[in-house]
């Protein structure tokens, strides 16, 4: 087994002026090629810091990916750090020196001197050729472990990973194996109930593998407003395999949470629901007031979502609902109101469902509701004809009145999935 952790070189990153993709990008390398990763670590330009980092991966690791710090700058010195740590000085290699000077040529540039810095190798280090940009990577050996070390310029770092290091780890290896993950997207669940109701089948994966069976993983990854993910994770001795056992999981998982997945990987709520009203050949429109047309903005977001989107209406103000939805006089807080705007809605646009939100996002009370009251309309004669839902959202965040205003949105999507499917529970 080899195991390898990332460490990421640069001051910016810890001052968050530029945003660690690299490491996240290496880690899905790693597991798509069947190599484990457990640490990945993010360091400033500081010689010392770097050179305690790359002995502490190296001491709990088979090799340390280095991304980051080989560019021509007095900061950049990676390099420095691990020859350190090799024991062993930096060489200028000529054909390196060569390379970057006629890259620059190319360009119809002048090579400033200091671009030689990064022809420096620690000795006995092999290089990996520059093809995108002037710094080289590097791999060296220390016994049974190594050290690669790439550009942080994020294709110069994709470049290099793909056609040097993740074959070389492969190779050192000696084993073939691939992991493989697969997330399932859920809504209306608390990540408590999520892991009471999976206990069962996590306990069940543990004992097949304390069995020496071969079993996947489950995690749980919260998503704020867009609901939790369970993500299963499977490693085999090849890329089918991972797969057919992540298929035969994902069926266990789904008859647990049942519903309660609308969608899987990339798949956001507002394409879950778009296709299905594809599937179905219906049109819809939104009818927003407290979301004030987030709902609408969220479906024209999915590439096709003219096919089912008719359009919407943002009738924030009481008078709007009324002149243009035909709501009528009294509370524009309440089930009445939500199912008239649901009704006016799809008949202004000549759609099959209606759907609408009406509610109370803060700071105050509305009609005699609290705070976080939300009625959500529908009307579809298709579906069962009209209805209205009450949800309360209480003071999320502290009173926060956008995260009431999210949640509302993809809540009434949620509602409309579920009616789709004919389950309609508590969203």
């Amino acid at each position: 087994m080899t195991r390898v952790e990332v460490l990421a070189i640069g001051t910016e990153l810890l001052l968050g002026q530029v945003v660690d993709t690299n490491s996240a990008w290496i880690g899905e390398q790693l597991a798509a090629s069947g190599i484990d990763s457990y640490y990945q670590t993010k360091v400033g330009d500081n010689l010392g810091r770097i050179v305690g980092c790359l002995r502490a991966g190296l001491a709990r690791s088979e090799a340390v990916i280095c991304c980051g710090g080989l560019g021509p700058t007095k900061d950049d010195i990676t390099r420095e750090a691990i020859a350190e740590v090799l024991g062993v000085p930096l060489e200028l290699d000529d054909d390196v020196a060569v390379r970057i000077e006629a890259m620059f040529g190319a360009r119809g540039r002048v090579m400033t001197a200091n671009n030689l810095r990064q022809a420096e190798v620690p000795r006995g280090a092999t290089v990996i050729e520059q093809q995108r940009g002037t710094a080289p990577g590097l791999i060296c050996r220390m016994g049974d472990r190594s050290i690669y070390a790439v550009p942080g310029v994020p294709h110069e770092m994709r470049e290099m990973i793909t056609r040097a290091v993740i074959p070389d780890l492969v190779e050192r290896s000696g084993e073939s194996a691939a992991i493989r993950s697969r997330t399932l997207r859920t809504w209306g669940m608390a990540e408590s109930a999520l892991d009471e109701v999976l206990t069962g089948r996590m306990a069940a994966l543990d004992e097949a593998r304390i069995a020496g069976r071969p079993a996947p993983t489950i995690a749980f990854l919260a998503s704020g407003i867009e609901g939790l993910k369970v993500r299963i994770t499977a490693k085999a001795p090849s890329a089918d395999e991972a797969e057919r056992l992540i298929a035969a999981e994902e069926e266990e998982v789904r008859a647990v949470l049942g519903p309660g997945v609308f969608g899987v990987d990339e798949v956001n709520m507002e394409a879950a629901v778009i296709e299905l009203m594809r599937e179905r050949n219906l049109g819809l429109s939104v009818a927003e007031s407290l979301t004030g047309g987030l709902v609408g903005s969220r479906l024209t977001a999915v590439p096709g979502a003219s096919d089912v989107f008719r359009g919407g209406a943002v009738v924030y103000a009481s008078s709007a609902k009324r002149a243009l939805l035909g709501v009528s006089d009294g509370p524009v807080v309440s089930e009445e109101a939500a199912i008239e705007m649901a009704v006016g809605v799809a008949k202004l646009f000549g759609a099959e469902v209606g759907l609408s939100l009406t509610g109370v996002a803060g700071p105050a009370s509305q009609d005699g509701q609290p705070v976080g009251t939300v009625w959500i309309g529908l009307s579809a004669a298709a579906m069962g004809g009209e209805s209205a839902h009450l949800i309360r959202l209480g003071r999320y965040g502290g009173g926060d009145r956008e995260q009431i205003r999210q949640i509302a949105a993809i809540s009434a999507l949620d509602l409309l999935r579920r009616r789709l499917i004919g389950s309609v529970g508590e969203t």
